[in-house]
């Protein structure tokens, strides 16, 4: 049995990821803007489910999430980077504001955590980090430009 802590928890891949854990009988410290939402969707968990709200664009809430993890389990053996944002637009119609918020969500934030964890996982002398890209990062479609060079970057 292993502790996983997963960023988006509340849909998607994380969602799954957090669902397959849980089937697998691993502890999961689900993570999410809105936690609760996770929490809905795995009534039957009980103590085998953390969930914790977390915003990878804020330092805070990374340091509080990890915190939580282990105080709660005591250690974290699995990171899952999942947390991401799109920006579904053309490059050159791309506002500053927009492409910054989806780089510091996509790649300053999966670096965020991982500094978090790391620590942890030193202490441990033991531990895995999954950093989920895609593949747009190699072959990409029109109007997906900003959102492929934060998954290449990852």
């Amino acid at each position: 049995m292993s502790v996983w802590f997963i960023t988006g928890s509340s849909r998607g891949f994380g969602l799954e990821i957090t669902r397959a854990a849980l089937a697998a009988g691993h502890l999961v410290v689900a993570t999410a803007r809105k936690a609760e939402t996770v929490r809905e969707q795995f009534p039957d968990a009980g103590d085998a489910l953390l969930t914790v709200p977390l915003d990878v664009t804020d330092p805070q809430s990374i340091q509080a999430a990890v915190d939580a993890a282990v105080e709660r389990f005591g250690r974290i053996d699995v990171l899952v980077n999942n947390a991401g944002t799109g920006l579904l637009a053309a490059v050159e119609e791309s506002d500053d504001v927009a492409v910054r918020a989806v780089f510091e969500t996509n790649v300053f934030g999966p670096l965020a955590v991982q500094r978090a964890v790391l620590p942890v996982l030193r202490r441990q002398h033991s531990g895995h980090v999954i950093n989920i890209s895609s593949i747009v990062g190699f072959a990409t479609a029109p109007g997906w430009g900003i959102y492929a060079s934060t998954k290449f970057a990852v």
